[in-house]
């Protein structure tokens, strides 16, 4: 008697095919696909969330060309232009989990993380995923060439070898301080001196927030945006020792640069202690630093944006960076 019986199979991965991929939907990613679509190259942009996610937290903008002053309404119009950009497909929600390079093609395995309601809601957008795929799927992408533009992520204390705090402990970073959230007339304590402090106090320059600020030496330069404001007082310090956080505030020891020890109290704490590259897994050169220099790379993946270098990270270098990457990979093609 023949079997009859059926079999269980693994699902099949599909795999889609254009001419770049684009992993990332930042500024540097949303420059790729639109130059990629100005000579003619269809991409697919892969992006966990919505497109511009951090441009939305950054309230003041005063370092980029064409008027721009609010993070927000540019993060807006650039979302609207790559929607409306008819190449360029978009794969929102979904995450690129490895990346694999050889003489002919790249090769991306994608997940889907986030249905559309999570992806607009995590960037406060009404971007949503242009291809059905249920959650949890996976499939991958290939394509001559890609562009990854995958950025940075806050660094959180226990990560920072200046500062002794609970692995399990999780800071807000600071853009998430707003007047809203009460912070007007509260003291807080900042770990770190990153660029988002000079931000904050631009967007909400008639508030009284008293801001505390602990950071090591390799932070010193970046102070200079802020040590003039009256709301900040600056702490330079060997090492922090979270000694208490909760509802009812924090504590914080301070080892001095001189040695000397201090106590400190604030009624809230926020990380402003820097980012770390966010690369996905597989072909990509990492250095030291965990960031991918374009030169060290296979020859058909081209990084841009944050995760080229910590010293690259703006808005302008970052559309830069993604619009030459789109073109070397159209005039690489053309050889």
């Amino acid at each position: 008697m023949a079997e009859t019986a059926s079999r269980s199979r693994a699902p099949a991965v599909s795999t889609d095919t254009t001419d770049l991929i684009v992993v990332g939907g930042g500024p540097a990613g949303c420059a790729a696909a639109r130059t990629a679509a100005g000579v003619g190259m269809r991409t697919i942009l892969i992006e966990p969330d919505g497109l511009c996610r951090t441009l939305h937290r950054i309230p003041a903008l005063d370092n980029v060309l064409g008027g721009w002053t609010d993070g927000r309404v540019l993060a807006d119009s650039v979302a609207a232009e790559i929607r409306a950009t008819r190449l360029c497909r978009l794969e929102l929600g979904s995450r690129v989990t490895d990346v694999h390079a050889d003489d002919e093609r790249v090769t991306v395995t994608v997940t889907v993380v986030a249905d559309a309601a999570h992806a607009a809601d995590a960037a406060d957008v009404t971007d949503t995923p242009c291809a059905p795929d249920t959650l949890g799927s996976t499939k991958t992408i290939t394509a001559p060439y890609a562009v990854i533009a995958t950025g940075v992520a806050p660094v959180q204390p226990a990560d920072a070898a200046w500062i002794t705090a609970p692995r399990e402990l999780r800071l807000p970073p600071l853009w998430r301080a707003d007047a809203a959230s009460g912070a007007a007339s509260r003291t807080l304590l900042v770990l770190g001196a990153d660029r988002p402090i000079g931000t904050f106090l631009r967007a909400q320059p008639d508030t009284g927030t008293r801001l505390l600020v602990a950071y090591p030496g390799e932070d010193a330069y970046k102070t200079e945006e802020i040590r003039d404001d009256p709301r900040v007082t600056l702490l330079p310090v060997r090492h922090v020792t979270l000694t208490r956080h909760g509802p009812d505030g924090v504590a914080a020891e301070l080892t001095c640069r001189d040695g000397r020890r201090r106590t400190v109290t604030a009624d809230v704490a926020y990380a402003s202690i820097g980012s770390a590259p966010t690369a996905p897994r597989g072909g990509l050169v990492r250095g030291g630093d965990g960031y991918c220099r374009p030169a060290d790379q296979h020859p058909r993946l081209l990084v841009a944006g944050d995760l080229r270098a910590a010293r690259f990270q703006r808005i302008m270098t970052a559309m830069g960076s993604g619009s030459e990457a789109a073109l070397k990979a159209y005039y690489t093609s053309l050889t």
